[in-house]
């Protein structure tokens, strides 16, 4: 049997292998396509259309150690193959993964892995400081993934390897919630808080996240939250059935 962190850690990495493989965003408006890439252990990056693109992520539990959670990622970005698009059509790429509808600066896709369904609803960020800094492409999602009983979890790919360890938050309204960083990717430090953030990001406007590059340089990414509450719904119901 397949420990849940190591599992999490090959759908992060399937994710993480369309962003590598995905294309930007005007190309996906114009038609569908696929790349999203994200885990709990090791970053991912998705190709984004006429939004942002995929890239799902997968992380550790409460109880979960930081040693776990690179071996996953190193499992995952193996494994590999799973991708999104962002036009108003359903469409396939790479891997499978399928980018169904968007919802204003979000996208809802779903990519198979096996018999294992991932589903995720997913942003690119609007705004990026400093702006002379060169970066890869960035994504926030939710992603959902029922046969590892994985529901809710929040993960960024950053687009640049950050400080392990090192200062991460993400601002929602008058909240703030702490991160954990390892390579490119992100996860809220405390798993427990996903729900709130999720409902406090339903009703807000903006998510504002800043954390430490690896080689210290403060940066910031803001993303819209236009359209996050009928993507992220849009995004459970689809891998409810």
């Amino acid at each position: 049997m397949i420990p849940a962190s190591l599992q999490r850690g090959i759908a992060a990495g399937i994710l993480s292998a369309i962003v590598v493989i995905g294309t930007g965003p005007a190309a996906l408006a114009q038609s569908g396509r696929s790349t999203p890439q994200s885990t709990r252990g090791t970053p991912a990056k998705p190709a984004p259309a006429t939004k942002p693109n995929p890239a799902p992520a997968a992380k550790a539990n409460a109880a979960k150690t930081n040693a776990a959670k690179p071996a996953a990622a190193a499992t995952g970005a193996a494994a590999g193959a799973a991708a999104a698009a962002r036009p108003a059509q359903a469409a396939t790429g790479p891997g499978g993964a399928s980018l169904l509808t968007s919802y204003g600066d979000w996208g809802v896709y779903t990519a198979q892995t096996g018999r294992s369904k991932i589903c995720y609803a997913l942003s690119q960020p609007k705004d990026r400081l400093p702006k002379n800094v060169n970066r890869d492409p960035a994504y926030l999602f939710v992603s959902f993934r029922p046969a590892e009983n994985v529901k809710n979890e929040v993960a960024l790919v950053l687009g640049f390897t950050a400080k392990e360890n090192g200062p991460a938050e993400a601002a929602v309204g008058n909240a703030s919630y702490a991160l954990i960083t390892k390579a490119a990717n992100a996860w809220l430090k405390n798993p427990a808080e996903e729900g709130q953030a999720i409902a406090t990001m339903a009703r807000s406007g903006t998510v504002t996240v800043k954390m430490q590059s690896a080689r210290g340089a403060s940066l910031t990414d803001r993303y819209s939250l236009n359209g996050f509450g009928k993507a992220l719904e849009h995004a459970r119901k689809e891998c409810a059935s």
